[in-house]
């Protein structure tokens, strides 16, 4: 066997760098140039399910045209180990990411937050609605649990009541919560408005903390404007309570008709059969109307004192006339009617 001159190990040597050095270029572009193609977008959410197995998380990559190269991505999750540690959830997804950035980003499971914003909310299934259009949470799952009493009995409430759990602000969640992990956090929510300053207000005026952010719920569709308000119509439905006298909310009868359109209540309205037809039945109604803003819950904390029994809309300005006696209310009354009349509002 002849031996090798040095010339030929020179040359091996050579080839054996220049195949590993393109081994090693091939890996590097593999692991780190961009593979994030997201064409005209800078930036996208990428919706990881819980159920998610990785070939669905991979498929939903390429469906929703993240990753323009399928086979370097695998080789990269896989190397990672990623294939076997899917994690759920939402995902910010930048422009010209590369495979070891994105796989890092998905293994870690560091998902963005979602913020939430929860107001202008009436009923139930609206609520339920709303945070499954923004969470994984199952509305269907939520609105059962809304409308099952031995679930709301750990929050101290049932299924006329719940709706005064939640405070209108707007919260971070994790795009994964459950419909149980959001009633938690609403619970901690709702603790945690309810100071002891609060609480010492509600009982001062007789009020338990529901009946108040019941109140503040048709003090908030009486007047949703003029913030100045707000206390003197609590302190009038206040003086009504007080009186045992109806309160007598027109808002009371939207909700009653399931019609928050309305811009004219007629006398036929005032007859529907419903236990939150304030006409018809005396004290609050048993449940909120709306969700109340915190200022319209603190405005009934720290309703105005007067001697005000009745309040009639001010026609174009948004605002009210407030009177102590009803002869002085139905001289209100008839300047409004006449004033919807002479604009051809009829409904």
């Amino acid at each position: 066997m002849t031996a090798s001159t040095p010339n030929t190990r020179y040359v091996l040597t050579f080839v054996l760098a220049l195949v590993l050095a393109g081994s090693g270029l091939l890996i590097y572009g593999v692991m780190f140039r961009a593979n994030v193609e997201l064409g005209n977008r800078r930036a996208e959410y990428f919706y990881i399910h819980s159920h998610w197995t990785y070939p669905e998380v991979v498929d939903a990559l390429v469906e929703h045209n993240i990753i323009k190269n399928r086979h370097s991505f695998e080789w990269v999750a896989k190397l990672k180990k990623y294939d076997v540690n899917v994690k759920p959830g939402r995902y910010h997804i930048l422009e010209k990411m590369s495979n070891s950035a994105l796989v890092n980003l998905l293994r870690k499971g560091d998902q963005e937050p979602v913020h939430f914003t929860l107001n202008a909310v009436r009923t139930k299934e609206q609520l339920a609605s709303r945070v499954g259009g923004k969470l994984e949470a199952d509305s269907t799952a939520l609105l059962n649990m809304l409308n099952n009493n031995d679930y709301l009995a750990r929050f101290g409430m049932n299924t006329n009541t719940i709706l005064t759990l939640f405070i209108p602000n707007t919260y971070e969640f994790y795009w994964t919560s459950s419909a149980e992990d959001f009633m938690d956090r609403m619970a901690k929510e709702y603790k945690k408005f309810w100071t002891e300053e609060r609480k010492s207000k509600a009982k001062a005026l007789g009020l338990s903390q529901t009946e108040a952010v019941i109140l503040a719920s048709v003090v908030q569709e009486e007047q949703n404007r003029y913030e100045e308000e707000k206390p003197i119509i609590a302190g009038l439905y206040l003086n009504r309570l007080r009186e045992h006298m109806p309160l007598q909310s027109d808002p009371t009868v939207r909700y009653a008709l399931g019609d928050f359109t309305i811009t004219r209540v007629l006398g036929e309205d005032l007859h529907v059969d419903s236990p939150y037809n304030t006409y018809l039945h005396s004290g609050l109604p048993p449940g909120p109307i709306c969700f109340p803003e915190p200022s319209s819950i603190d405005a009934v904390l720290d309703a105005k004192k007067n001697k005000y029994l009745y309040m009639c809309a001010e026609f174009g300005t948004g605002k009210h006339n407030f009177a102590e006696t009803f002869e002085e209310h139905k001289l209100n009354a008839q300047r409004y009617r006449a004033a919807l009349d002479k604009n051809g509002i009829k409904r």
